[in-house]
């Protein structure tokens, strides 16, 4: 039942966020006499303080989430694994070296250092994605790192090296494929980290700039108007609620079913 309901919201997500560029969504249109306006039958979840409506906003915002979840994680995967693996494989100093900055990075919060970086290149799309991609890649060069410590003592790795296969050739066909279900797991827990991650950062005015919708932008204009109109903070609020939820629910039953100490 809780894989249904994930898969659910998922596809929900990713449909509104594939669909919302074709289908007749208005979400710049400014309605001067729909202000703050309630739901209703023309407008499902209302309107908002420039009386633009909120269902629109609230699927091109799921557009720009996605997008950047899949930007950040994609990036953040292959470029931590890659290191991670290198980082195992040769060992001595270059290990030494990519642990040092390994930890340095582990050091700070994740998302207060991804403030500090999207504040130091400024607001906007790229910038969010290049702040969120440096600091999420560690918690993949880690894993990748402990798994191919721990792999490489195997017997059919030693067997690829004495019948003189190179280190890329061991890794990519031998290494890898062992260790893509707890890096698919982590990935997973890594888009809901970054969904969480891209709305902050637009709440706090870091990330996606007006009049461009984001989850976390639409929380912040409707946080003025709580009291009066708490639809404008529940829509996106419970929007983003429902995708983390998911996104979390669809990790935990991929950690359940590709752990092997429970087959």
């Amino acid at each position: 039942m809780r894989l249904k309901f994930a898969l659910f919201v998922l596809a929900c997500w990713v449909l509104l966020a594939a669909a919302g560029a074709w289908l007749p969504f208005e979400p710049y249109r400014i309605d001067l006499a729909r202000i703050l306006d309630p739901p209703d039958a023309t407008a499902w979840l209302g309107h908002d303080d420039l009386g633009r409506p909120i269902w629109d906003r609230l699927v091109v915002g799921a557009r720009y989430s996605l997008w950047v979840a899949v930007l950040v994680v994609g990036i953040s995967l292959a470029a931590g694994t890659f290191i991670g693996a290198v980082s195992a494989y040769a060992g001595g100093w270059l290990d030494h070296l990519l642990v040092r900055v390994i930890d340095i990075f582990l050091a700070f919060p994740g998302i207060l250092l991804a403030i500090a970086l999207a504040g130091l290149m400024g607001p906007g799309l790229d910038n969010v994605v290049i702040a969120l991609s440096l600091v999420g890649w560690v918690g993949f060069a880690r894993l990748a790192r402990a798994q191919v410590l721990t792999l490489k003592q195997r017997d059919h790795v030693a067997a690829a090296v004495s019948l003189g296969a190179g280190p890329g050739r061991i890794v990519w066909r031998h290494l890898l494929p062992l260790m893509a279900a707890p890096l698919i797991v982590e990935a997973t827990f890594a888009v809901a980290g970054i969904v969480i991650a891209e709305a902050g950062l637009s709440f706090l005015g870091l990330g996606i700039q007006p009049p461009e919708p984001s989850w976390g932008s639409m929380i912040r204009e409707g946080s003025r108007y709580m009291l009066v109109t708490p639809h404008m903070v529940l829509a996106p609020g419970i929007a983003l609620l429902l995708v983390v939820l998911a996104v979390n629910m669809l990790g935990d039953r991929l950690r359940d079913r590709l752990d092997v100490r429970q087959s």
